[in-house]
Parts: structure tokens; sequence; C-alpha cells
């Protein structure tokens, strides 16, 4: 028995044209950088500052919790259904990045990772892209080598000046706020893609799946 959808078949979906989303992308990061944002098949993510606020909360047996935003986590949902590939590079080794991004299922996953020049080389490997189509967000200077490396560098609002200078684009969202969402939409609206995501969010072919985290993801150890 087919699953229901959460959308009823007769309402209009997607319920915009793929040129009405192309321009509101060009609205918002004007027309060139949309044919930038357009190009990018691969997105390649700091954890904490851009998939989280940066913030860390310690309990009571030293365990660190984070908090993830859902309309982040439903805008990668979205560009992975249209094919876009995701990976986090981050130098922290973290259970809970590593199983927020297993259940989002991304293409590669990369922790406790200071040299993000050469992580970020394998993730281009693995999943077959180059870094000409590739987009990294980042929020420090630790971001900056890898930032250089790609077509499409974008910063989060309160990374440094040196940081946003760097990059193309700068998210009017904040870190774990919705700055992931505001660049995947970009993707999506500016390549036409926007529309075939929904329509496969629809259809629920973008279900997350559970984590199930590996020995080697081991709880945050490392200061980045």
């Amino acid at each position: 028995m087919p699953q229901a959808s959460f959308v009823p078949r007769d309402f209009p979906w997607p319920p915009s044209s793929d040129e009405d989303y192309r321009q509101e992308a060009v609205v918002r990061a004007g027309n060139d950088l949309a044919d930038r944002f357009a190009r990018v098949r691969l997105l390649v993510l700091d954890a904490d500052g851009v998939l989280t606020s940066g913030h860390m909360f310690y309990g009571p047996e030293g365990e660190t919790l984070k908090s993830f935003h859902s309309r982040d986590g439903l805008g990668l949902v979205m560009a992975r259904a249209a094919g876009v590939k995701l990976a986090v590079l981050t130098g922290r080794n973290s259970d809970i990045v590593a199983r927020r991004c297993t259940e989002l299922r991304f293409h590669a996953i990369k922790l406790g990772r200071f040299d993000k020049v050469d992580a970020l080389g394998e993730i281009l490997a693995e999943t077959g892209c180059e870094a000409a189509d590739t987009c990294y967000i980042g929020d420090d200077v630790i971001d900056l080598p890898a930032l250089h490396q790609v077509g499409l560098p974008v910063a989060v609002p309160c990374a440094p000046q040196e940081v946003r200078h760097a990059c193309l684009y700068v998210t009017q969202a904040r870190g774990g706020e919705g700055a992931v969402r505001e660049v995947a939409d970009l993707v999506l609206k500016s390549s036409g893609l926007y529309g075939l995501a929904l329509d496969r969010l629809r259809d629920k072919a973008w279900q997350p799946t559970r984590a199930e985290l590996s020995s080697d993801h081991g709880r945050d150890k490392e200061p980045a």
C-alpha cells in the first residue's frame, strides 16, 4: 500500500515555476552569483558555527550537546533529493555531528580534520565532484585554506572579517539558524532544481535514515 503524501494530489505542486524560483535567487544574490550557485554539485559544510550555532553545552557527565535547526536539515534533504552531494568537514571528533550527518545521508563525513585542504581533496575524490563545482561554507580562519580551493566560498555573518572577505557570499542567516538552508535554497533555485526537489519531497524519496555510528566516530575531543 503506497504511503500517503503530505501534499494532496490536487494541490498545485511545486507552488511556483522554475523561472520564478530562479528570479528569487537573482534578487537575493545577483545574476552572476546566481550562475555560480547554479553550478554547485557538492556542498561541504563546517560543523560548529555552520550546521550549529557554535555553542557547546556540557552535561554533568561531561557529555557535549549541540543543536541543529530543522529547516537546515530539510534544505539538505531537498538538495540531496535533487542530486546535490553533501559533506561535512570539521576539526572536532563528534558523535553528535556524525549522527546528524548520517541521518541526513551525507556522502562524506570528515571529523577531526584540521588539514582541511587534504580532507577536501579526499571528499572530491570520493564524490567524483570538481572543486569548481563545490560550495564550502565556513565560519572561522581554520576554513580559509579550503575556502580558497572551491568555486563558491561562503561564510556565515559572524565569521571573522578576513573569512568574510575571502568569500563570494555571506549568508543573512546565522550558523545553526538557517544559513545552510539559505545556501541550499540558492543552489536549487538558481539551477532550476527547486521544483524537482519539492516534487521528490512529496513522494518521500527524501526520508532520512536512522543513524548507525561506526566505532571511529568518537565524542568531541578536539578544539575547533
